[in-house]
């Protein structure tokens, strides 16, 4: 009889370990596995079977919008002096500019353009000057000469000099009729307007050559509407233009050619404030004349009716005074 002995290999039994080891890891995944998948499904289910919670109810909420006219500052036209030979006593259809009197719009020759300006023949300058005349600070009795104010976009030049120059008024007699108070019984918006009448001041103007869209033939004239602003801007404008030209006589010899540009704004009282150069084409005593003059200038109150149409810090102003070569 032969006995056989069998001996376990140690190879043998390190298999059997890893098999055991895998089984259970897969066990285990599948576990975790099962798991999230109860757990999705018990999620999605209740969720459907779950009555969804009511929304909560937000209360009405009432909103209040003030109808009412809102008050507007009115943006006023541009201003235009209308000279007192074309002033017409019917106002002009059409109001193209604010004026110191009322105008009907006529040209001399025909219309060549777009703007709402007459046609004529005249300088290339970038001015809206209609006639030409010489600048006067004298008097002239009871009978007023016809005035020429500076348009908005015109500047102020001053005459070529001549061999007889009337002789200015001093500052005294140039205040008093520029800042000449109404009686009681006037109206305040009519009166600076009278008082200007009485001045004999008239800027220096030579017609410039205008390309208009006016078809009406007549004496160079624009449709501008006289209200009491425009009356305002006359005075305003006949105090500042008349100081300028006393002291351009004055430092006539320090003065280049050139243009000066100030801003300034006048309030309610008449009181200039803000006053300051913006451009300066000249040299420094060109500059410090025209801040000069401004300051000098004599102005009255800011009618009511006027200040109504205006910003609450008071009427703003833009004047450029320019000095031509000949």
């Amino acid at each position: 009889m032969t006995a056989e002995i069998m001996f376990a290999q140690p190879g043998d039994r390190t298999i059997d370990h890893e098999y055991n080891a895998r089984t259970i890891l897969w066990a285990l995944l599948a576990a975790i596995l099962i798991h999230l998948l109860l757990a999705y499904l018990l999620a999605v289910l209740g969720g459907v079977f779950t009555p969804p919670l009511p929304m909560e109810e937000k209360p009405v909420e009432l909103t209040f919008v003030d109808l009412s006219p809102v008050p507007l500052v009115r943006k006023n036209s541009a201003f235009i002096e209308t000279d007192e030979s074309k002033k017409s006593v019917e106002p002009p259809d059409e109001k193209t500019f604010e004026s110191n009197a009322n105008s009907i719009a006529a040209s001399e020759l025909p219309a060549t353009g777009e703007a709402p300006l007459p046609s004529q023949t005249g300088k290339e300058r970038p001015l809206v000057d209609l006639e030409t005349h010489a600048y006067s600070l004298q008097t002239n009795g009871a009978q007023p000469q016809p005035s020429a104010a500076p348009q908005e976009n015109s500047r102020p030049s001053p005459a070529p000099q001549s061999t007889q120059q009337p002789p200015p008024l001093t500052a005294a007699e140039q205040f008093a009729m520029l800042t000449a108070k109404p009686s009681p019984e006037v109206d305040r918006s009519v009166a600076p307007a009278s008082a200007q009448a009485r001045s004999a001041y008239r800027a220096y103007k030579e017609r410039t050559r205008i390309s208009g869209r006016i078809t009406s033939r007549g004496v160079s004239s624009v449709n501008a509407l006289g209200t009491p602003l425009g009356r305002y801007q006359k005075i305003l404008l006949d105090a500042v233009g008349s100081r300028w030209y006393a002291f351009l006589d004055q430092k006539r010899d320090l003065i280049n050619i050139g243009t000066t540009r100030v801003v300034f704004v006048v309030d309610r009282s008449g009181r200039v404030n803000n006053l300051k150069v913006i451009e300066n084409t000249a040299n420094e005593a060109s500059a410090n004349v025209c801040i000069q003059s401004v300051q000098d200038a004599q102005l009255p109150p800011i009618p009511d009716d006027v200040a109504a149409t205006l910003p609450a810090e008071g009427l703003d102003m833009d004047i450029p005074f320019t000095i031509f070569a000949n």
